[in-house]
């Protein structure tokens, strides 16, 4: 039993649908010790995927007969709506023990998702001094670090030897979110310095803190946004980062695993206006109906109307039309193209601004990249493009006695050519200029949605194309 326990993650859901039957029979026998035996050996995130798949009776269950330390781990693996169906379900001591031996920053992850009346509720059943803890996380600006940072942790002194280090940790390590990082602070608990634990553990026992830490460490204040943090995260590469007050003295800090969800929260939101809509901020199948239809429906009024300008540029194109029918045909292939290219560029141009990778002042590095990049992808499209006019028309009069672009195909191809160099560029162009004029005006980049640049290179690109035409064929088909 215990092999299987300990397998992770990757092979847990398959164990879990084996051991199915032997969970449902224990349940049945109210086997409470044998359900215990199963589950004590498992990694808590292990045991949250299996019981997910049980239905919500028997989840509340396996939390019973869970010792209280495991429980509170296995409900931080569960998410916010699931972690919210088991409060209701479960009995009042249950909710307590859970709620008591979460950790903070989870605790409070899952208070500012429950309405107001119901998270006071839940916070007058938590110690006095979890509750106090909870109440000056939840005190913090909404989407600021101290929001995400939990207050287990262990600072030294700079005058302690190794040995008092240790000792230290021993003592009051078991609660601390990681042993990874020890801060040392000085007598007003202003934060000085990090220490790696494998600085201390190759250090002789004699030698003292402030001979060891070396004055070099990065940290955040607790009203930076959770966004910056992800950034400083990146930049040094920590599993924690510490957190400080105005004053510098250490409140607590940020873990890597919260780094985590916030990379995955900003990760979907920007994926989600990049699709032409806002940012839904609650899980698709948890938004009302209406909510959504509100968040999706402003991005396709202003897309519509946008469109619109399509017929009037074509309105004002009406009478080459009528004369070269033949240009209608290739409308769709050349601002399909147009549009396709500036949404790759838009793409590009908002992750790299997303990772840091482009700031404000490489808007002319960028636009001088994109002119190449899109001059090249151009003319590939431009030699396809006419190609395809010239093959078509060749074997349209060889094979089907059929003249399908007329005799004045070479212009034809000339035309589609050129114009699809002339779209492509200005749609790569255009794709990445428009995530730095918004950053500029200190709006979202990500609202330059793929959506949005191509309905601009729409507009622009029926203009180039009908130019070209005309410049091309005139005295000829027009």
């Amino acid at each position: 039993m215990l092999k299987v326990g300990r397998q992770r993650a990757g092979g847990s859901l398959m164990v879990g649908k084996l051991l199915a039957p032997e969970i449902k029979t224990l349940i049945d026998a109210r086997d409470f010790n044998g359900l215990r035996d199963l589950f004590k050996e498992w990694p808590p995130a292990d045991v949250a995927e299996v019981i997910l798949d049980l239905p919500e009776d028997e989840q509340v269950i396996i939390f019973r007969v869970l010792p209280a330390t495991l429980a509170a781990d296995v409900f931080e693996y569960i998410g916010i709506e699931e972690q919210q169906n088991l409060l209701r379900a479960m009995a009042h001591e249950q909710v307590v023990g859970i709620l008591n031996e979460m950790s903070p920053d989870d605790r409070t992850a899952l208070l500012e998702e429950l309405p107001s009346e119901a998270a006071r509720q839940l916070i007058k059943l938590l110690t006095p001094e979890e509750r106090q803890i909870a109440q000056s996380l939840l005190g913090y600006p909404e989407g600021s670090v101290g929001r995400l940072m939990t207050p287990d942790f262990i600072a030294v002194h700079e005058d302690w030897t190794v040995q008092h280090v240790l000792d230290y940790v021993r003592e009051f390590g078991h609660d601390s979110e990681t042993l990874n990082i020890v801060y040392v602070v000085d007598d007003h608990n202003k934060l000085i310095d990090d220490v790696r634990m494998r600085e201390f553990l190759l250090r002789p026992l004699t030698v003292k803190v402030s001979e060891i830490r070396d004055q070099n460490f990065a940290a955040l204040k607790v009203n930076d946004s959770q966004e910056a943090a992800l950034n400083l995260f990146r930049k040094y590469d920590r599993v924690a980062l510490p957190v400080v007050d105005s004053n510098g003295v250490l409140v607590g800090i940020v873990t890597s695993d919260d780094m985590l969800d916030v990379a995955e929260e900003e990760a979907t939101e920007d994926i989600q206006k990049i699709g032409g809509m806002e940012a839904l901020d609650e899980p698709y199948m948890r938004i009302s109906l209406w909510r959504m239809v509100r968040k999706r429906a402003g991005w396709l009024v202003v897309l519509f109307l946008g469109e619109m300008l399509t017929a009037t540029a074509m309105a004002s194109f009406q009478d080459e039309i009528a004369k070269a029918v033949v240009l209608a045909l290739f409308l769709p292939l050349i601002i399909s193209s147009g549009g396709n290219s500036g949404s790759q560029a838009s793409t590009l141009i908002i992750r790299a601004m997303a990772l840091g990778e482009v700031t404000l002042r490489d808007w002319w590095r960028v636009a001088g990249r994109e002119i190449r990049a899109g001059l090249s992808l151009g003319v590939i499209l431009g030699v396809i493009g006419a190609a395809r006019v010239a093959i078509w028309s060749i074997l349209g009069k060889e094979y089907f006695h059929r003249d399908l672009y007329g005799p004045h195909w070479p212009l034809v191809a000339m035309t589609v050519g050129s114009a699809l160099v002339g779209v492509v560029l200005w749609g790569s162009l255009s794709g990445s200029m428009l995530p730095f004029v918004l950053r500029r005006l200190g709006a979202d980049p990500a609202t330059s949605s793929a959506p949005f640049v191509a309905t601009l290179v729409d507009v622009t690109g029926l203009i180039i194309y009908f130019s070209i035409a005309l410049l091309i064929m005139r005295g000829a088909m027009l």
